[in-house]
């Protein structure tokens, strides 16, 4: 499935046990574009004690993911059009906790749109996490030296960490030569997503982005919710409103509104299904 092109193999664990130990190796299986199906990651949908259903998410390097907005998006998707969930809005437990979804079926009673409460930013140093900052509160033109330069970022957590940097055009963004510099920066101890964005206005904005342990991906749900935040913190787009983020992949629809509340809508899509063979359980 894929939410504006970034795509991932999906399990339903609801029928299907998994070994635990397994996961980080068969996430970059699948994902190796060479010798696997080819995607972005890997997510795994099963029982939750908390919610409805429980999503996890395994970057292609292997590496777990606390939560993926395109991800969520897909799996709420999924819940319904395969009846897991039968209900319209629904609660998912992530790694970096319970969010809701609806669902938008069309007449046919498959859905297209897909609605997600991402929750509140997080804006302390110590939760996203990142360490060396030199203000209190949202961290807003925080300097950052990379090859001995200096770069201003907007950092929030979305459950997982960003670093938003603002860019002139987006076509010059410094996105292979910065991104994979800044995510693996010391000064992110858990490593960090990493967003460029150019403000056309206070209700859009072109996006693109260096996701931790994927590399280039066509979209980041929680990286556009990031981005439309750290909008709103620089003063250049306002809270309450929706604003148009013009991915790789395609748009979503972002809006943090008074209640401190992230909504995030978008499309959802259903590339293939099948059954995945691993090479050593070949018969």
């Amino acid at each position: 499935m894929h939410g504006l092109g970034n795509q991932y193999i999906f399990i339903n664990c609801f029928d299907v046990k998994l070994e635990e130990k397994e996961l980080s190796l068969l996430a970059v299986e699948v994902s190796d574009i060479y010798t696997g199906i080819g995607s972005d990651g890997l997510i795994l949908m099963g029982p939750s004690d908390v919610a409805d259903l429980q999503m996890r998410i395994f970057n292609k390097d292997g590496s777990e993911a606390k939560n993926c907005g395109n991800g969520l998006r897909c799996v709420a998707k999924y819940a319904y059009d395969y009846n897991l969930i039968s209900k319209k809005v629904m609660t998912i437990e992530t790694l970096g906790g319970i969010v809701q979804a609806t669902v938008h079926p069309d007449d046919a009673g498959s859905v297209l749109l897909v609605t997600v409460d991402m929750g509140k930013p997080r804006f302390q140093a110590e939760q996203i996490p990142v360490t060396g900052v030199s203000q209190e509160g949202p961290i807003v033109g925080e300097k950052i030296e990379v090859d001995s330069e200096n770069h201003e970022m907007t950092v929030v957590s979305m459950g997982n960490p960003h670093a938003i940097f603002f860019v002139d055009d987006i076509e010059d963004a410094p996105l292979m030569t910065l991104g994979p510099k800044v995510e693996k920066h010391e000064r992110f101890p858990e490593s960090v997503n990493v967003e460029f964005v150019q403000q056309v206005s206070g209700d859009e904005l072109h996006f693109r982005v260096w996701e931790r342990g994927s590399g280039v991906t066509q979209a980041c749900g929680t990286g556009a919710c990031a981005a439309v935040v750290a909008s709103v913190l620089n003063g250049l787009s306002n809270k309450g409103e929706e604003v148009q983020v013009h991915l790789a992949g395609g748009d979503l629809y972002i809006t943090w509104d008074e209640r401190d509340h992230v909504w995030m809508k978008g499309p959802a899509e259903t590339i293939c299904e099948g059954t995945y063979y691993r090479k050593n359980q070949r018969k």
